[in-house]
């Protein structure tokens, strides 16, 4: 469980890395991520709270959206929080919840195997990264299909 050592009046850095089970007790396979989890940033004491500064990174195995292919890939996650000083015990800050969740938070919303994916061809299913497929993919809309007489 990861937990940092506050620095009273100053800022301290911190660095964990282990696998989601060794860090939080739980298996994010189910969500693709393999390996170990590397979070590593800064806590600062602001007065009257500690602001965590702190970026994770991860390996994630996933479909792609767009056409499917299995991708693994570096994924990565920047983020700042304020905690109360009332959640400090001995001089430490248990982070394991704030962690967890952020883990969870910075899952992308589309996964892509790159930032140009293509996806599959509409009509045959072909992957496009591969090259096209020749098929016409210039779909009408019914309700407009009427506007083609008036050429």
């Amino acid at each position: 469980m990861p937990k940092v050592q506050t620095a009273r009046g100053d800022s301290a850095p911190f660095e964990f890395s282990g696998t989601t089970t060794q860090l939080f007790d739980e298996d994010f396979a189910d969500i693709g991520i393999t390996g170990e989890v590397k979070i590593f940033g800064e806590v600062v004491d602001t007065g009257n709270s500690f602001l965590i500064r702190a970026r994770m990174e991860w390996n994630k195995t996933f479909a792609c959206d767009r056409c499917l292919v299995q991708t693994t890939g570096v994924q990565s996650h920047q983020f700042e929080e304020e905690l109360e000083k009332t959640d400090v015990t001995d001089d430490l800050l248990d982070v394991t919840e704030l962690f967890r969740d952020e883990l969870l938070a910075g899952q992308p919303m589309k996964n892509l195997c790159k930032a140009d994916c293509k996806g599959l061809c509409p009509v045959c299913g072909a992957n496009l990264n591969d090259g096209d497929c020749g098929c016409d993919r210039l779909i009408v809309d019914p309700r407009l299909a009427a506007l083609e007489n008036f050429r």
